[in-house]
């Protein structure tokens, strides 16, 4: 009676341990996939002096579609490039709904000014002079980037990317940059 009682203790409590492996908890929770659109602001650019808003929108798991605006808080002297729109497709790699590896296909349109000073030597009074002058330009371009989005539980996320494009008409400067160091929230 003794051994039989301990036998289907044991078979009780083992059962119970195979039964709570089954059942192991964890404290997270799931990463909302439900999120169609997203909007971040670029740090990066941000810090540069050019601080640069987006929106995104997934239509589908892999695929985003958005659009970034970000406008020159310093002058001229300093930063060629007055404002640009970049409406921009990406292809994500990633587990995860529109996050992992990527690479973005871009357009731009650039508002760009400059000034510009110059010496000269005045020979009726025999002395130098400064001329300053000024030029304005906009210019509508193409380009490409690469980059790595990474998507939190708590719907936050991150990306990094890099890339660049050219600028077509008579512009100031030919090309613009497209780097980001984006903090956003998906919606």
């Amino acid at each position: 009676m003794r051994s039989i009682f301990i036998i289907v203790a044991s078979v009780f409590l083992s059962l119970n341990s195979v039964q709570a492996q089954e059942k192991k908890e964890t404290n997270l929770t799931p990463i909302k996939d439900d999120g169609k659109q997203e909007i971040k602001i670029n740090m990066a650019t941000a810090i540069g002096g050019f601080p640069e808003l987006s929106y995104e929108y997934f239509p589908i798991d892999n695929m985003g579609i958005g659009i970034s605006a970000g406008f020159a808080v310093e002058d001229k002297e300093f930063l060629t490039n007055r404002a640009q729109f970049t409406p921009y497709y990406r292809l994500y790699f990633g587990n995860k709904k529109s996050s992992g590896f990527f690479i973005e296909g871009n357009m731009a349109y650039s508002f760009q000014a400059e000034i510009t000073s110059e010496i000269i030597y005045d020979t009726l009074t025999s002395s130098y002079r400064t001329i300053n002058s000024s030029a304005k330009s906009s210019g509508f371009g193409f380009g490409a980037a690469i980059g790595v989005k990474l998507l939190a539980r708590n719907r936050f996320t991150g990306e990094i990317y890099a890339g660049g494009g050219r600028l077509f008409n008579r512009n100031i400067i030919g090309g613009y940059p497209r780097v980001g160091l984006s903090l956003g929230i998906r919606l």
